[in-house]
């Protein structure tokens, strides 16, 4: 099983992750088997906040967005699809949260890339699954808990 990541940098935002970074938060969320492959585009906020509009019907940038590639009827193709985090929101929600860049990072990219092998968190059950997935893999980069509460990270 291998995961290729194309990595497109359209962000003129300062210390991003590197590309061998983003690759290793991928593939420590890839849970298919098999080659797949994914695109990683990091952008700031004019761009996340179009793609959001037009694809979510909300007029402002968000954190990460995937795009599930659906292949074809009698095609089977490897591709996992496309992911598109906007580092700006990213590290300002880092700040809010009173993470480190890099955690959040790292949970944004295992997030979207749950999402595009159709994890999801709408319904509360869903969500218990994915996030306590988010949670062992965020964890075993060695990272913190995604969904600790601050109170929670000052008391242990």
């Amino acid at each position: 099983m291998s995961l290729d990541v194309d990595i497109q940098i359209a962000s003129e935002e300062a210390d991003l992750p590197s590309e061998e970074q983003l690759i290793l938060w991928a593939q420590a969320a890839l849970r298919e088997t098999g080659d797949r492959e994914v695109t990683i585009r990091i952008v700031d906020a004019e761009e996340s906040r179009e793609l959001n509009a037009q694809y979510r019907g909300k007029d402002k940038p968000t954190n990460v967005l995937s795009f599930p590639f659906e292949n074809p009827p009698g095609l089977t193709l490897p591709l996992l699809g496309d992911l598109v985090i906007c580092a700006p929101v990213v590290f300002n929600e880092a700040v809010e949260q009173q993470k480190t860049a890099a955690a959040h990072w790292a949970h944004m990219v295992i997030h979207g890339m749950l999402h595009l092998q159709g994890y999801d968190h709408i319904i509360d059950e869903e969500a218990e699954v994915m996030e306590s997935l988010e949670t062992e893999l965020v964890t075993s980069l060695g990272f913190p808990p995604p969904y600790a509460t601050n109170s929670s990270l000052a008391e242990g």
